[in-house]
């Protein structure tokens, strides 16, 4: 426990200045980082951690985030998006084919899906940042997942009775799950109350609030049990060292990848249809 705090004490004070100033390039360049360790955590999680895919992996994954910085906002970033990774699916299944049974195309199929879905999420952190309403609503996507998975750890501990997913995680409760959606519906409404409500909005917006907070909250507890059903299946249980009694990027950051998207989708939407 003293080494989980120790560790959580100085990542927070670590990461604060990168959330500070994250209109520079520490905020990019550090999602960049974050991204090629997930990348390699999860292909050594796979059993694909070979020299040319990994080195592959954390080409694209350590540049996608620095591109959303410089190209995010022009109209050709996605399109060269799915471009590069059509190109990578590519590459991938070519190794399976000319690699003589070396790759098993089950797994390169894996690990396709999971460095598509890490390299996604930490470029729309980026993105999410650099859009109009972002210099908020990038902190939620930090602020939610945590403050959900306090939430449900607290409202397990008191109140749970009926397990979640055991199989996939023994320690959920749903009276947990239920009190982090509650609380982080409420968290958000609060935030957004000091940020993002203008002075002519009305309940709405509030109400608007409360339910972007419970989305994120189930979205970011999906997010967990996803991280939780692949080390079952692999039989690991960290994916990296980087966080002594903490675990990896994977591990800390697991809900942050699934909640990253979403928020950006819901962002967009409220900047189209001026929510609030």
């Amino acid at each position: 426990m003293r080494t989980r705090i120790i560790t959580a004490i100085v990542a927070i004070a670590a990461f604060l200045p990168i959330l500070i100033f994250s209109h520079t390039w520490a905020f990019p360049i550090a999602m960049a980082i974050l991204s090629a360790i997930g990348a390699v955590e999860m292909l050594s999680c796979i059993g694909m951690k070979k020299w040319h895919l990994t080195s592959l992996s954390v080409i694209l994954a350590a540049s996608f985030p620095i591109l959303a910085r410089v190209f995010g906002a022009s109209e050709n970033f996605m399109p060269i998006f799915v471009a590069v990774f059509f190109c990578y699916l590519i590459i991938i299944l070519a190794l399976c084919v000319f690699s003589k049974g070396k790759y098993d195309v089950g797994e390169a199929g894996v690990s396709f899906t999971m460095v598509f879905y890490i390299v996604t999420s930490f470029t729309s952190l980026v993105l999410l940042r650099d859009c109009e309403i972002g210099t908020y609503l990038y902190i939620l996507a930090f602020l939610g997942p945590w403050m959900s998975d306090s939430a449900a750890y607290f409202c397990g501990r008191a109140f749970g009775r009926h397990k979640l997913i055991p199989d996939v995680s023994p320690k959920k409760t749903v009276e947990g799950s239920i009190g982090g959606i509650i609380f982080t519906g409420i968290a958000f409404a609060v935030y957004g109350a000091f940020t993002l409500v203008g002075e002519n909005s009305g309940v709405l917006s509030y109400v608007i609030l409360f339910v972007m907070g419970a989305v994120t909250s189930g979205v970011s507890q999906v997010g967990d049990l996803i991280a939780s059903l692949i080390k079952r299946k692999y039989g690991i249980k960290d994916y990296g060292k980087l966080f002594p009694g903490h675990g990896g990027v994977m591990d800390r950051f697991d809900s942050v990848l699934i909640t990253s998207p979403v928020l950006l989708i819901i962002a967009e939407l409220a900047i189209r249809y001026s929510l609030f």
